[in-house]
């Protein structure tokens, strides 16, 4: 599929700030005051700005609003109820730490649950899609999970438990190119099954059905090449999990947790780019694209 950078400046920011403000959520680390400010700030920021980003790719950015009707359906709609609710809690219970003195941790284990629904409702938007097989599996939640939880661990100091997350993140993303590859095939689908013609034997595209562009093929089939997309899984791997962990294995000062940080933060951004460029819609089957 196409990949669009203000869909994957969404996922990844929000990702990281979700994750952040679990952690703060939980009480780790435990900070009042000023300190407890611009913790909650970056992750207010992140959470905030990843959602702003993602209506940049709505067809009318006006209407977002009407996203928030069609929850009993729409996972997007419940990522938009869960987000808002989870800024909500977790804003009182920021307020309280920062101001008042107060530690609500009712508020920030409740925050934290909904932060958390908050990615899993942002990754069933696209693990639910069985017409994009890559992502209809139990590991595309999970790994959304993992990094957020891992990301937001990292920013929020959190060094052990971070490097478990991102050794587990690691496994899994692994687990999840190898048995991605296949998953296409082993559904069953091919250009017989997308047309209706299959039952009358074996079907070749002649000619395609438009002869010229239009949305389905500019937003459902965007090729990678092979060589490409190895060479991009290398660098983002190293850069989203060998490289953290590496530095984190040397030391766990604050400047190495910084780089940790921002080299994690650059390898998910082209790991949710593959995520995307990688991702093959069965419309693609219709226009011979496959």
């Amino acid at each position: 599929m196409h990949p669009a950078g203000s869909v994957i400046v969404f996922t990844v920011a929000s990702g990281l700030g979700f994750g952040l403000l679990t952690w703060l959520g939980i009480g780790l680390p435990e900070v009042r005051g000023w300190v407890a400010f611009w913790h909650y700030a970056l992750g207010f920021s992140l959470a905030g700005g990843g959602l702003l980003a993602s209506t940049f790719h709505l067809g009318n950015p006006q209407r977002f609003l009407m996203a928030f009707s069609q929850w009993r359906s729409s996972w997007l709609s419940r990522e938009g109820c869960l987000a808002v609710a989870a800024l909500a809690v977790l804003g009182l219970f920021a307020i309280g730490k920062i101001f008042l003195e107060a530690n609500w941790q009712v508020l920030g284990y409740l925050g934290a649950i909904l932060a958390v629904l908050t990615v899993f409702a942002t990754s069933m938007i696209y693990a639910q899609l069985k017409t994009v097989p890559r992502w209809n599996h139990w590991s595309t939640p999970a790994l959304f999970l993992l990094l957020s939880l891992s990301g937001g661990g990292l920013l929020a100091a959190q060094i052990l438990p971070s490097m478990i997350l991102l050794a587990l993140a690691g496994a899994l993303q692994l687990a999840a190119w190898l048995s991605g590859d296949g998953r296409f095939e082993s559904r069953g689908t091919d250009i017989g099954t997308a047309t209706g013609l299959g039952v009358r034997g074996i079907v070749r595209a002649f000619e395609p059905p438009h002869t010229g562009n239009n949305y389905l093929l500019k937003e459902m089939v965007h090729k990678v090449g092979r060589k490409h997309a190895v060479k991009l899984r290398l660098i983002s791997f190293a850069l989203m999990i060998l490289m953290p962990l590496g530095l984190l294995m040397i030391s766990g000062t604050a400047l190495m947790v910084i780089f940790a940080v921002l080299l994690h933060a650059i390898g998910t951004f082209a790991q949710r780019w593959l995520f995307f460029a990688e991702a093959e819609h069965v419309v693609g089957l219709y226009y011979g694209k496959r």
